[in-house]
Protein backbone atom coordinates (compact mmCIF):
# COMPACT_ATOMS: atom_id res chain seq x y z
CA UNK A 1 0.00 0.00 0.00
CA UNK A 2 1.11 3.43 -0.33
CA UNK A 3 0.87 6.06 2.07
CA UNK A 4 -0.60 9.43 0.92
CA UNK A 5 1.33 12.17 2.63
CA UNK A 6 0.12 16.11 2.45
CA UNK A 7 2.73 18.62 3.23
CA UNK A 8 0.99 22.27 5.02
CA UNK A 9 3.68 22.90 7.27
CA UNK A 10 4.72 26.20 5.81
CA UNK A 11 4.66 29.52 7.18
CA UNK A 12 2.47 30.88 4.66
CA UNK A 13 4.02 34.27 4.55
CA UNK A 14 3.20 35.42 0.86
CA UNK A 15 -0.60 33.92 1.14
CA UNK A 16 -0.68 35.67 4.51
CA UNK A 17 -2.87 33.03 5.61
CA UNK A 18 -2.56 29.33 6.35
CA UNK A 19 -2.75 27.74 2.93
CA UNK A 20 -4.14 24.56 4.39
CA UNK A 21 -7.19 26.50 5.17
CA UNK A 22 -7.80 28.54 2.30
CA UNK A 23 -11.52 27.79 0.64
CA UNK A 24 -11.69 25.60 -2.24
CA UNK A 25 -14.44 26.86 -3.84
CA UNK A 26 -17.86 24.57 -5.02
CA UNK A 27 -17.39 23.31 -8.33
CA UNK A 28 -14.25 23.22 -8.64
CA UNK A 29 -12.65 20.30 -9.96
CA UNK A 30 -15.86 18.63 -9.17
CA UNK A 31 -15.68 19.24 -6.09
CA UNK A 32 -19.17 19.44 -3.82
CA UNK A 33 -19.37 22.06 -1.49
CA UNK A 34 -16.85 24.92 -0.27
CA UNK A 35 -14.00 23.05 1.67
CA UNK A 36 -10.42 23.88 2.24
CA UNK A 37 -7.40 22.86 0.60
CA UNK A 38 -6.65 20.76 2.82
CA UNK A 39 -9.88 18.80 3.12
CA UNK A 40 -9.74 18.64 -0.47
CA UNK A 41 -7.11 16.96 -0.68
CA UNK A 42 -7.85 14.62 1.55
CA UNK A 43 -10.77 13.76 -0.12
CA UNK A 44 -8.87 13.23 -3.39
CA UNK A 45 -6.05 11.09 -1.77
CA UNK A 46 -8.07 8.30 -2.27
CA UNK A 47 -7.41 4.51 -3.77
CA UNK A 48 -7.15 0.91 -2.88
CA UNK A 49 -3.77 0.89 -2.81
CA UNK A 50 -3.86 4.12 -0.36
CA UNK A 51 -4.22 2.94 3.12
CA UNK A 52 -2.04 5.40 5.29
CA UNK A 53 -2.68 8.79 5.54
CA UNK A 54 -0.86 11.82 6.80
CA UNK A 55 -0.85 15.60 7.13
CA UNK A 56 2.54 17.35 8.11
CA UNK A 57 1.43 20.46 9.61
CA UNK A 58 3.86 22.93 10.92
CA UNK A 59 3.85 26.82 11.35
CA UNK A 60 0.06 27.26 12.19
CA UNK A 61 -0.23 23.54 13.36
CA UNK A 62 -3.00 24.09 15.82
CA UNK A 63 -5.18 26.50 14.26
CA UNK A 64 -5.52 24.28 11.07
CA UNK A 65 -6.69 21.31 13.62
CA UNK A 66 -8.79 23.85 15.18
CA UNK A 67 -10.73 24.02 12.03
CA UNK A 68 -10.43 20.87 10.18
CA UNK A 69 -11.24 17.40 11.73
CA UNK A 70 -8.63 14.94 11.10
CA UNK A 71 -7.50 11.64 12.62
CA UNK A 72 -5.38 11.90 15.17
CA UNK A 73 -3.14 9.53 13.56
CA UNK A 74 -2.99 11.35 10.57
CA UNK A 75 -1.36 14.43 11.49
CA UNK A 76 1.89 14.76 12.05
CA UNK A 77 3.58 18.41 13.22
CA UNK A 78 6.97 18.65 12.17
CA UNK A 79 8.44 21.13 14.99
CA UNK A 80 11.30 21.64 12.53
CA UNK A 81 9.18 23.60 9.72
CA UNK A 82 11.13 26.54 9.53
CA UNK A 83 13.98 24.41 7.67
CA UNK A 84 12.27 23.38 4.32
CA UNK A 85 9.83 21.33 2.99
CA UNK A 86 12.11 18.18 3.27
CA UNK A 87 11.84 18.37 6.87
CA UNK A 88 8.38 17.56 6.90
CA UNK A 89 8.79 14.99 4.16
CA UNK A 90 11.45 12.93 6.69
CA UNK A 91 8.91 13.64 9.69
CA UNK A 92 6.31 12.09 7.54
CA UNK A 93 8.40 9.37 6.58
CA UNK A 94 8.92 8.70 10.01
CA UNK A 95 5.94 8.55 11.04
CA UNK A 96 5.02 5.61 8.48
CA UNK A 97 4.57 1.99 9.94
CA UNK A 98 7.50 -0.22 10.04
CA UNK A 99 7.14 -2.05 6.84
CA UNK A 100 4.49 -1.02 6.06
CA UNK A 101 4.65 0.91 3.18
CA UNK A 102 5.22 0.29 -0.74
CA UNK A 103 6.09 4.07 -1.10
CA UNK A 104 4.52 7.38 -0.17
CA UNK A 105 2.52 10.21 -2.35
CA UNK A 106 3.51 13.85 -1.75
CA UNK A 107 0.83 16.48 -2.16
CA UNK A 108 1.71 20.26 -1.77
CA UNK A 109 -1.23 22.35 0.37
CA UNK A 110 -0.68 24.55 -2.61
CA UNK A 111 -1.57 22.45 -5.46
CA UNK A 112 -4.88 21.94 -5.00
CA UNK A 113 -6.27 21.59 -8.16
CA UNK A 114 -6.13 18.00 -9.17
CA UNK A 115 -7.90 15.41 -9.51
CA UNK A 116 -8.79 12.07 -7.91
CA UNK A 117 -8.94 10.38 -11.72
CA UNK A 118 -5.19 11.60 -12.00
CA UNK A 119 -3.75 9.91 -8.12
CA UNK A 120 -5.59 6.63 -9.71
CA UNK A 121 -3.48 6.90 -12.91
CA UNK A 122 -0.62 7.80 -11.41
CA UNK A 123 -1.05 4.95 -8.60
CA UNK A 124 -1.89 2.51 -11.21
CA UNK A 125 1.31 3.43 -12.94
CA UNK A 126 2.96 3.14 -10.13
CA UNK A 127 2.30 -0.35 -9.87
CA UNK A 128 2.29 -1.61 -13.18
CA UNK A 129 5.66 -0.24 -14.27
CA UNK A 130 7.59 -1.01 -11.04
CA UNK A 131 9.29 2.75 -11.52
CA UNK A 132 10.62 3.81 -8.36
CA UNK A 133 9.68 7.55 -9.12
CA UNK A 134 6.46 8.80 -10.82
CA UNK A 135 5.29 12.31 -11.78
CA UNK A 136 2.91 14.08 -13.68
CA UNK A 137 3.64 16.69 -15.87
CA UNK A 138 1.77 19.38 -18.15
CA UNK A 139 3.46 20.71 -21.13
CA UNK A 140 6.27 18.96 -20.28
CA UNK A 141 6.98 20.57 -16.90
CA UNK A 142 7.21 18.34 -14.11
CA UNK A 143 4.30 18.68 -11.07
CA UNK A 144 2.95 17.31 -8.37
CA UNK A 145 1.92 14.74 -6.52
CA UNK A 146 4.73 12.06 -6.89
CA UNK A 147 5.31 9.24 -5.70
CA UNK A 148 8.63 7.73 -4.45
CA UNK A 149 9.16 3.88 -3.52
CA UNK A 150 9.58 3.14 -0.44
CA UNK A 151 13.30 1.87 -1.17
CA UNK A 152 14.00 5.37 -1.73
CA UNK A 153 12.78 6.66 1.92
CA UNK A 154 16.64 6.36 3.58
CA UNK A 155 17.59 8.52 0.28
CA UNK A 156 15.22 10.70 0.94
CA UNK A 157 15.94 11.26 4.62
CA UNK A 158 19.73 11.91 3.95
CA UNK A 159 18.99 14.43 1.56
CA UNK A 160 21.01 17.56 1.54
CA UNK A 161 18.73 20.18 3.22
CA UNK A 162 19.38 22.80 0.13
CA UNK A 163 18.05 20.07 -2.65
CA UNK A 164 16.21 18.75 -0.75
CA UNK A 165 13.74 15.47 -2.56
CA UNK A 166 15.11 16.55 -6.05
CA UNK A 167 18.33 15.56 -5.40
CA UNK A 168 16.39 11.84 -4.78
CA UNK A 169 15.29 12.66 -8.30
CA UNK A 170 18.54 13.44 -9.72
CA UNK A 171 19.54 10.38 -8.59
CA UNK A 172 17.68 8.36 -10.30
CA UNK A 173 16.40 10.03 -13.57
CA UNK A 174 16.74 6.75 -15.62
CA UNK A 175 14.30 5.51 -12.75
CA UNK A 176 11.81 8.09 -13.21
CA UNK A 177 8.33 8.00 -15.31
CA UNK A 178 6.87 11.09 -15.95
CA UNK A 179 3.01 10.70 -16.99
CA UNK A 180 1.73 13.48 -18.99
CA UNK A 181 -1.84 15.30 -18.17
CA UNK A 182 -3.96 17.86 -19.03
CA UNK A 183 -4.18 19.10 -15.55
CA UNK A 184 -2.86 22.25 -15.51
CA UNK A 185 -3.31 21.87 -11.49
CA UNK A 186 -0.01 20.10 -11.50
CA UNK A 187 2.21 22.76 -11.80
CA UNK A 188 -0.39 25.49 -10.63
CA UNK A 189 1.40 26.92 -7.44
CA UNK A 190 -1.30 28.76 -5.18
CA UNK A 191 0.98 30.55 -2.90
CA UNK A 192 -0.09 34.30 -3.09
CA UNK A 193 -3.09 36.42 -3.40
CA UNK A 194 -2.70 37.50 -6.49
CA UNK A 195 -2.84 34.08 -8.00
CA UNK A 196 -5.35 32.98 -6.47
CA UNK A 197 -7.13 35.92 -7.64
CA UNK A 198 -6.67 34.88 -10.90
CA UNK A 199 -7.83 31.46 -10.44
CA UNK A 200 -11.04 31.87 -8.38
CA UNK A 201 -12.40 35.05 -10.09
CA UNK A 202 -15.13 36.61 -7.95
Amino acid sequence: MLAAVILAAGESRRMGTPKALLPFPAGTVATEGITTFVEHLTSIAQHPRIGVRRVVLGAHAEEVRRHVQMAADDVVVNADWASGQLSSIQAAIRSLPPGGTDGLMLFLVDHPLITRALVGTLVERFYATGRRIVIPTYNAKRGHPVIFASSLYEELLAAPEDQGARAVVWAHAKEVLEIPTDEEGVVLNLNDPETMKRTFPA
